[in-house]
């Protein structure tokens, strides 16, 4: 690990007495300790396994293939039926797109919903994506972010089927799930038959984090889940469909939607799964894949997680870090953020590449150690939070234990009971083995 690079900031500073604990338990620890290792599965994951997973050994394993390429696994569902696809730049089947994969093949696509980001993936993270053409296939384009989250009874009119097909990274305020729940709940009011084509969940090999409030709930967030929640969309969408959570106010009788989920073949949850596309363009690398389920957090707070810079979501700084062994400049990068955090100005802080690739796919856990260290050194603590802070973690408790100096274990302890409830609760829906012993191979 580059200690130099990543991890020595802020000399005489609380930061740097705890960032220093933080590293000096890194380094002591052997490696050997630390990267996940084969092991033998927990012979209660063996006894509580689900009846419908897939069993296959993590070990000497074929490559992964996605749901999409299975095609003959749906293909009679949607041939002859006028089709609506839910797609973004990730729906491939290898190194073509699904749409264009399935016109070749006759099929009659009718309409494509493109999630927060567009359909070709170059609208910045929260941008107001319009309705559009699709200037390659010609096929109308409908926003499902910003006001129309939500398909209508006239999106759907000219669709016998809808399919979904969205890579995601295993976290509740990542929006494609928002859309998923959506495109459910409209499948449902307006009797259409919904194929979610599964992708592997990258942050899939562990589970961390305070569950939704009801009270919380916005398009970063819609289910009692926890922040990491460690499944697939294929595997949400059937737990979202049988524990009811597709009613609400409008409709507290909405029954659920007609689900066919096409699964991944030869892939666990304690796999590693490298992304051939990125999930949109702020999470450009497998390191801001691995980093984000933590340093999105940081949306809630004065400090910058490299929005506008070529590191997003790979370090951290602000100007009122007066020191630090990492420094950038957000800018404004069209389809990437054009009013990033500190626009202009001079951020200093750490950068956290190396330390995503060697430290935190093992500690298996939110690092809330940095929420901690960062409020602690904050000049100006009753501006260190916004108004998004909430909304993101899914709690008013979180911001309410740091303001309180609670340490991070003692955090952690608060929710690991509601996270030892929902794993027993998603237990029916794993359609891929697990075992929370093993981290990430």
């Amino acid at each position: 690990m580059n200690l130099t690079q990543a991890t020595v900031p802020f000399k005489g500073s609380s930061f740097n007495a705890l960032l220093t604990i933080a590293i000096l338990t890194f380094c002591i620890t052997p490696v050997a300790r630390l990267k996940a290792q084969p092991t033998q599965p927990n012979p209660a994951y063996n006894q509580a396994k689900p009846s419908n997973i897939i069993t296959n050994s993590n070990l000497s394993m074929p490559p992964i293939s996605v749901g999409a390429e299975n095609t003959a696994a749906y293909w009679s569902i949607i041939r002859n039926q006028r089709v609506g696809i839910v797609a973004n730049p990730t729906s491939k089947i290898g190194n073509v797109h699904l749409i264009d994969t399935l016109k070749s093949r006759g099929l009659n696509i009718t309409g494509v919903f493109a999630p927060e980001h567009g359909f070709r993936g170059d609208a910045e993270n929260g941008a107001h994506i319009h309705n559009d053409v699709d200037a390659k296939t010609g096929l109308k384009i409908i926003s499902l972010y910003g006001k129309h989250v939500k398909p209508t009874a006239e999106d759907l009119k000219n669709m016998d089927v809808v399919i979904f097909d969205i890579q995601d990274v295993g976290t509740r305020f990542y929006t494609y799930l928002t859309t998923l729940h959506y495109v459910m709940q409209a499948c449902a009011d307006n009797n259409k038959p919904l194929i979610v084509l599964d992708r592997p969940n990258p942050n899939g090999f562990y589970v961390d984090g305070p569950l939704l409030q009801p009270q919380l709930k916005s398009m970063v967030g819609v289910h009692p889940i926890p922040i990491v929640h460690g499944m697939t969309l294929g595997e949400l969408a059937k737990m979202i469909n049988a524990e009811g959570w597709l009613k609400d106010s409008i409709q507290p009788k909405r029954k659920a939607c007609k689900l066919t989920v096409i699964p991944c073949s030869h892939y666990t949850h304690n796999r590693s799964y490298q992304l051939p596309v990125p999930p949109s363009p702020n999470l450009p690398t497998q390191n801001a894949i691995y980093l984000y389920p933590t340093l999105c957090l940081l949306e809630g707070t004065n400090v910058s997680m490299g929005r506008g810079t070529d590191k997003p979501f790979e370090c951290f700084g602000a100007p009122w870090l007066k020191q630090g062994t990492y420094s950038f400049v957000p800018r404004a990068i069209a389809g990437k953020s054009l009013t990033p955090p500190f626009l202009g100005d001079t951020c200093h802080g750490v950068l956290l590449s190396n330390f995503a690739s060697e430290f935190i796919v093992s500690y298996k856990h939110l690092y809330i150690e940095w929420l901690v260290m960062l409020y602690q050194e904050c000049p100006d603590k009753s501006k260190f939070f916004n108004s998004f802070f909430d909304k993101l973690a899914g709690t008013t408790m979180l911001k309410q234990q740091i303001i309180q100096g609670l340490k991070p274990s003692e955090i952690r302890d608060s929710w690991q009971a509601d996270t030892e409830a929902f794993l027993k609760k998603r237990k029916p829906y794993l359609l891929y083995p697990f075992d929370p012993n093993l981290g990430l191979n």
